[in-house]
């Protein structure tokens, strides 16, 4: 069993940065693979990063590639999303999201048994 507990949205002028931060508590937090999707109002949960349980592996979205870096510290037990040069169309709530799979990153929202309550980024134009 993993709980999650997201922090650090909110809001911030198109251009910005925010750093996002997923606490998980359990055991054999690296054992897990690692992602953050994101719902805007009226829209389906989307993917945006994952990351492997080993840390070799991330993926991204083709709309944050070059914007947006996922990290963990399996030591701490948290997983980090890194947002710069945010837009207008970034803004939704952002859950992370746990998998037991050991071996690089599930893409897809059924993929993921563990969910977080979601932390709202707003950005503003």
């Amino acid at each position: 069993q993993v709980q999650l507990v997201e922090s650090g949205g909110g809001l911030v002028q198109a251009g910005g940065s925010l750093r996002l931060s997923c606490a998980a508590s359990g055991r054999m937090f690296s054992s897990y693979a690692m992602g953050w999707f994101r719902q805007a109002p009226g829209k389906e949960r989307e993917f945006v990063a994952a990351i492997s349980g080993s840390i070799i592996s991330t993926y991204y979205t083709d709309s944050v590639k070059g914007r947006f870096t996922i990290s963990r510290d399996n030591a701490k037990n948290t997983l980090y999303l890194q947002m710069n040069s945010l837009k207008p169309e970034d803004t939704a709530v952002y859950y992370c999201a746990a998998a037991r799979q050991r071996v690089g990153a599930p893409l897809g929202v059924l993929d993921y048994s563990y969910w977080g309550q979601g932390t709202q980024v707003t950005v503003s134009s």
